[in-house]
């Protein structure tokens, strides 16, 4: 019952970042990596990501994959800034998408441009 719900949550969430502009992306995009909140504060490898944080990664996966590449560059800065805002966990904010299994296009590392993201 928990998974249908945070499904639901979480594609509310990609509707909204849709329709959204680049500030209201990067506030999704925040929500969206808050589903991750136990695995990035106690980092990797244990705790795994649970359900909801594999969930809230493939919607992210799916958004910025289906959207045309200004999204996937605008989900990119949004990532770059939770890793430079969090600098003490942004090797398990960068691990998420590949814990989860999924590709968001692009590789979250130090030297990521997102402007060359295609």
């Amino acid at each position: 019952m928990k998974s249908v719900f945070w499904m639901v949550v979480v594609l509310g969430v990609a509707l909204v970042i849709h329709e959204a502009g680049a500030e209201d992306e990067c506030s999704t995009v925040t929500a969206l990596v808050s589903a991750c909140a136990s695995f990035v504060n106690y980092g990797t490898p244990d705790p795994v990501p649970g359900a909801p944080c594999c969930i809230a990664m493939t919607t992210l996966s799916t958004v910025a994959s289906s959207t045309g590449v200004q999204t996937r560059q605008s989900v990119c800065r949004c990532m770059m800034e939770l890793i430079t805002t969090y600098n003490p966990n942004a090797t398990a904010i960068a691990t998420l998408p590949g814990f989860c299994g999924v590709s968001l296009g692009f590789t979250i590392e130090p030297n990521t441009d997102c402007e060359f993201v295609s």
